[in-house]
């Protein structure tokens, strides 16, 4: 199947209630990415050619995924901006994105500027956010990040705070939940995802650890 072209993508982002206004400036934000590809590494150069479906429409599908009233989310490992770019482009919330490459985030703060989105660039480990200040927000999302087990244990700061979490996920999602289930309980709802049928949209409700057994020790006679 031939790679979607940016004319095609743009009638797809409509259809998903992107203005044109906003699709402009995704436009714009993908422009920048490809110059900044040329120096270093954003997105795998053999998804370029297929980066208005793979990439764009896919971070945009979270759209009619965010709770009435999102203001704010939160982006973990956001690298090359997706999806937490269109997102605040096309619905206007505020990003917080997380990234500790030092060049990645320094593309995305020039993303946000040129494109005109709010948003705050965070240089920092995730390991380090659960000591941190943290932003409030509604929402808390990952793309092709880490397995469930972890990227929950990432989020849980905002999770815990009641944001919801808005995690991309593909075919191995049901090894993922099962091993995931080992340490936490997970109230969820998976969406199957629009650009690729393998995929799904891991809407996360809540999340809390399994407490632990305390160890049994025998005191000594």
């Amino acid at each position: 199947m031939a790679a979607m072209t940016r004319d095609q993508a743009r009638e797809a982002a409509l259809g998903l209630n992107v203005s044109r206004e906003s699709w402009t400036r995704v436009e714009a934000f993908v422009d920048l990415l490809l110059t900044w590809q040329q120096r270093i590494n954003l997105i795998s150069p053999g998804s370029i050619p297929e980066i208005w479906e793979r990439h764009v429409l896919d971070s945009l599908q979270l759209l009619h995924l965010l709770p009435a009233g999102t203001t704010a989310f939160a982006d973990l490992g956001s690298g090359s901006g997706f999806p937490a770019l269109p997102l605040a482009i096309a619905s206007g919330a505020e990003a917080h994105l997380y990234e500790s490459n030092g060049k990645k985030a320094a593309f995305l703060r020039e993303a946000l500027r040129q494109c005109g989105a709010r948003g705050t660039v965070h240089l920092t480990r995730l390991e380090e956010v659960p000591n941190q200040v943290r932003p409030v927000v509604q929402v808390v999302t990952a793309r092709a990040l880490a397995p469930l087990e972890t990227l929950l244990a990432w989020a849980e700061p905002f999770l815990a705070s009641g944001a919801r979490g808005l995690f991309h996920k593909g075919q191995d999602i049901d090894t993922e939940l099962t091993q995931a289930a080992k340490s936490w309980r997970i109230r969820f709802d998976a969406h199957r995802s629009l650009t690729d049928s393998r995929a799904v949209i891991l809407e996360v409700e809540e999340a809390h650890r399994v407490p632990t057994e305390p160890v049994e020790t025998r005191g000594s006679d």
